[in-house]
């Protein structure tokens, strides 16, 4: 049965396959249509999808080989690429350390060279100082050893001095560009039209408004204009709180310093910083009554570097007197940077302007008055005449039974006392109040700047006045300077006053005016001025102890009841008179009659003071700064 099924099974597809042969040949020599519908489905599926498989397979394997060849070769070319960079990264490596040898090379043989030619050079100096010193005697040696010293402390100073006067150029410079820009910013805020009807309207609506405080010589600070500034008074303080912490290393170290190259740097940084801080402190928008004892303290220090600085450029050694003074300074100093740290750091970061507002509870103004109790005793030394720097404590009532002014009357007024000056416009810029005295703020303008002036309320007297004028020659002696001064009293109406002090500061002459009656001189009755060299013209005054003290008096010689001759007796031995006359000077809130004895003692400048009635020694000063101010008796 299987031979036979298999048989049939074979032969069947024998026939199959003969068919298919045969329809095969049938097709592909007439290829019917109908011989095609014949065949099976079978063949007709299977053959399509082989040959469609094959033509996508040939053609997905080609794309493929030519994709990855070419990434191949990209990557050879860039391993090739990089070979190449990192072999000209390596060459030009190689070259610049070729380069910083050779360099190298050239350098130690270029400072061989310059020892070489050093040593060469000490040798025939030494070779000449040999010489010299063959033919030169003992005395010579020490003479020229002498100059020699001397030449170098004159340089060193020079040096220093130098530096001064280039800080004070450029404060100068900035207090110029200052007056400008505010002169610039009056005139726009006074221009004409409807902006300059409204400005003139509204000033005349506030003038009765107290605009703001007095700084270090009365000037004030309007509040309108405190926002616009308070980053300049922050800066400010922080500025003079530097220079405080500056001022009390140098003092500490000059304390103890004894060489003499020493000194001369440390009192040379000393005098610089004494003067950027007294700049510092008429910026600040602080009452008079707050700081005039800091800005006497500061400016007495300056002073006092300086003369030591002459002293000791001299040759000679610092006096016990100065030494006092430099613990005194030190002393004083440390109280003054312990009061600015502590405001500094209570205030805070963007506060300080918050806490200079006030009048009594703002902690600027708590921080400064603490000062005023100073526990420090300050030796009695002058430096800017005697008395300069008393004010007595007078009230208003020696202005009482004057006319009180208006603030148009007071414009007109400033105009009439400073005609000289060309004052094209005086605009009063609000009151102030200090020492028991109403003063009137006025900005005066003139054809080349503007100034500042201070009117009393009662009476209408010139209380202080500034300008800032370019001084940079010396055309003017002092004598001339002197006549220039009491003409410009005789015209503010202060008549009867008597120079006793001069002194200079740059192209600056600085004079103290007393008042006298019958020979006497009130030292209470004191006006400062300030006369430019240059142009020979006051640029200053300050007439506050006079306005509040000068008063008729019956005092006069008659009210001695000691000779001139016996209150010179009283006198230490040895001390040479230079000068006498009688004068009243303030004692402890009272006015006493004197001799007034100026003369040396052992090379130091001196002021005696006797009492006229009793014989007793009242007061003794040294004067300091001698090269700076003299007496005028």
């Amino acid at each position: 049965m299987n031979k036979k099924e298999t048989s049939s099974g074979v032969q069947k597809a024998e026939a199959l396959a003969d068919n298919g042969n045969s329809s095969k040949k049938s097709v592909k020599k007439s290829a019917p249509a109908k011989q095609v519908k014949h065949t099976t489905a079978k063949t007709e599926k299977k053959q399509p999808v082989k040959q469609v498989k094959k033509n996508v397979k040939d053609k997905k394997k080609k794309p493929v080989k030519s994709e990855r060849a070419i990434k191949r070769q990209q990557r050879k070319e860039l391993r090739i690429q990089k070979k190449l960079e990192a072999a000209k990264i390596r060459a030009e490596k190689k070259q610049k350390r070729l380069e910083k040898k050779l360099e190298a090379k050239q350098k130690r043989l270029d400072r061989i060279a310059a020892i070489k030619q050093a040593r060469a050079e000490r040798r025939e100096r030494r070779k000449e100082r040999r010489d010299v010193l063959k033919h030169e005697s003992k005395e010579a040696r020490r003479e020229r050893i002498a100059e020699e010293r001397k030449a170098k402390r004159e340089a060193r100073v020079a040096k220093k001095q130098a530096i001064m006067e280039e800080r004070k150029a450029k404060r100068e410079h900035r207090l110029k560009v200052r007056a400008e820009k505010r002169a610039e910013r009056n005139d726009k805020r006074h221009a004409p039209g409807f902006g300059g009807w409204l400005a003139a309207v509204i000033t005349l609506g506030v003038t009765t408004l107290a605009l703001g405080t007095m700084t270090t010589y009365g000037w004030i600070n309007m509040n309108g204009m405190q926002a616009e500034i308070a980053s300049t008074h922050t800066e400010s303080v922080y500025e003079l709180n530097s220079i405080v912490d500056n001022l009390d290393a140098n003092l500490s170290k000059a304390r103890v310093a004894n060489s003499q190259s020493e000194q001369v740097r440390l009192l040379s940084e000393i005098a610089i910083e004494s003067e950027m801080a007294e700049t510092v402190l008429e910026r600040l928008p602080v009452e008079t009554q707050f700081t005039q004892n800091v800005t006497s303290f500061v400016n007495k220090m300056g002073d006092s570097a300086q003369g030591m600085l002459r002293q000791i450029s001299g040759g000679k050694k610092l006096s016990e007197s100065q030494i006092a003074s430099l613990e005194y300074m030190y002393k004083t100093n440390a109280q003054l940077k312990k009061t600015i740290n502590e405001l500094v750091s209570e205030a805070g970061t963007g506060d300080v302007l918050a806490a200079m507002r006030g009048k009594t509870d703002g902690l600027f103004y708590v921080s400064f008055g603490e000062l005023e109790n100073n526990p420090v005793e300050v030796p009695k030394e002058i430096n800017d005449g005697p008395f300069a720097e008393n004010v007595k404590k007078a009230s208003s009532k020696n202005l009482q039974g004057l006319k009180e002014i208006s603030a148009s009357e007071a414009e007109n007024l400033a105009k009439k006392y400073f005609n000289d000056y060309n004052v094209t416009e005086a605009n009063c810029m609000g009151e102030a109040t200090a020492e028991q005295l109403t003063v009137y703020n006025l900005l005066l303008k003139t054809n080349d700047g503007e100034m500042y002036a201070q009117i009393s309320k009662q009476g209408g007297k010139v209380v202080e006045f500034n300008s800032y004028k370019d001084c940079s020659d010396k055309n003017f002696s002092v004598e001339r300077c002197i006549d220039i001064a009491e003409d410009f009293l005789k015209s503010l109406g202060y008549s009867g006053m008597k120079p006793v002090w001069t002194s200079e500061n740059g192209t600056t002459c600085n004079l103290n005016f007393v008042y006298e009656n019958n020979g006497v001189i009130y030292y209470s009755d004191m006006v400062k001025v300030k006369v430019c060299e240059e142009r020979g013209i006051v640029t200053g005054a300050e007439a506050l102890s006079y306005v509040l003290n000068h008063t008729e008096r019956n005092i006069g010689g008659g009210n001695a009841t000691i000779g001139k001759s016996e209150a010179k007796a009283k006198l230490h031995e040895g001390f040479e008179v230079k000068g006498a006359r009688l004068a009243v000077i303030p004692v402890e809130g009272d006015e006493v009659l004197c001799y007034e004895f100026n003369g040396e003692y052992e090379g130091s400048e001196y002021y005696i003071y006797i009492d006229a009635a009793t014989g007793n020694e009242v007061e003794v000063l040294t004067v300091i700064g001698t090269a700076q101010g003299r007496a005028l008796m």
